[in-house]
C-alpha cells in the first residue's frame, strides 16, 4: 500500500493533479487557499485585490510581528469593500480549481486558512472530508483533525484549544494521526525562515504520548527546524510545504 500525503497546497493545483501518481490514495492536510504568497508577493487573493506594493507592506509588518499595525493597514485597504463577499468569491474560484485537481481517492482535512463551510460544495465523490473522524485506508486506521489554534494572524479556521482537544479525543487510538498543525514541540513548530514559533497543539502532543500512533503527520510550518523526529514510539513527520516543493510525502506498508 502506498499513500501520498500533502499539506499547505496554497493554490498549487498543477502539482496537486499529479500528487496521486503511483499511489493508492492521497491524504491532504489542508491549507488549500492562497491568500498571500510570502515568497512571491504577486500571488494570491491579497495582491489580486490590492496590488503588489501593498502586499510588500503587509508582509513586512507581519514578519516584524507588528500585527496591530498590519490590521490597521489592512482595515484602511478594505474600507468600502464587502470583505467577506470579496474573499469568499476569490476562495470559491480557487476551490473550484483545486478540488477538481484532487486525485481519487483523496482523504482531506482543513487547514487554518481554509473555509470549511465551502468544502462540501466543491468536494467531488472521490474526496472524503474528515475532521475529528477516522477512516480505514489499506487496513490501517487514519485519524484526521483539521484547523489551527487561535493566533494574532486571525486566519479563517482558528479554533479554541478546548474545541481542538475535543476533536483529538474523538479520534482516539489510530495507526496514523493526521493533523494540519504539529504537536507542541519546539523543533517542530519553529519556522527557520520566518524566525518565529508557530502554534502547535499541546493536546495533540499529549495524545501522541498516550495513544502511540505509528505516525503523526502534519504541515503548517513551512520551513521547520526539524522535519521529523520521534516522540516516544511515534514518528512525527512534517510532510512538507507542497506549494513550493510540489512533491508529496510517501507512506508505504
Amino acid at each position: 500500500m502506498r499513500v501520498h500525503v500533502v499539506s499547505d497546497v496554497h493554490g498549487n493545483s498543477t502539482d496537486l493533479a499529479r500528487a496521486g501518481d503511483g499511489a493508492d490514495a492521497v491524504v491532504c492536510l489542508g491549507d488549500l487557499v492562497l491568500f498571500l504568497d510570502y515568497a512571491d508577493h504577486s500571488r494570491g487573493i491579497f495582491p489580486d485585490l490590492f496590488g503588489v506594493e501593498n502586499a510588500h507592506r503587509i508582509v513586512a509588518l507581519r514578519t516584524a510581528r507588528r500585527f496591530d499595525e498590519a490590521r490597521a493597514f489592512g482595515k484602511r485597504l478594505w474600507a468600502g469593500i464587502d470583505r467577506a463577499a470579496a474573499i469568499e468569491k476569490a476562495v470559491r474560484k480557487q476551490y473550484e480549481e483545486l478540488f477538481a485537481a484532487f486525485p481519487t481517492p483523496t482523504y482531506a482535512t482543513y487547514g487554518n486558512v481554509d473555509m470549511p463551510h465551502l468544502w462540501q460544495e466543491y468536494a467531488g465523490p472521490g474526496t472524503t472530508v474528515l475532521d475529528g473522524e477516522r477512516v480505514e485506508i489499506g487496513g490501517r486506521v487514519f485519524g484526521f483533525v483539521g484547523g489551527g489554534l487561535r493566533t494574532p494572524m486571525r486566519t479563517p479556521y482558528e479554533i479554541d484549544d478546548e474545541e481542538y482537544a475535543a476533536k483529538i479525543e474523538a479520534v482516539g487510538e489510530v495507526d496514523v494521526l493526521c493533523t494540519h498543525i504539529p504537536p507542541e514541540v519546539p523543533e517542530l513548530v519553529y519556522d527557520t525562515v520566518a524566525r518565529r514559533f508557530e502554534r502547535g497543539s499541546r493536546a495533540l502532543l499529549e495524545a501522541i504520548r498516550r495513544t502511540k500512533p505509528r505516525y503523526a503527520l502534519f504541515g503548517h510550518v513551512h520551513q521547520p527546524l526539524a522535519r521529523r523526529m520521534r516522540v516516544g514510539a511515534t514518528e512525527c513527520v512534517n510532510v512538507g510545504h507542497f506549494a513550493s516543493a510540489g512533491r508529496p510525502w510517501a507512506l508505504e506498508w
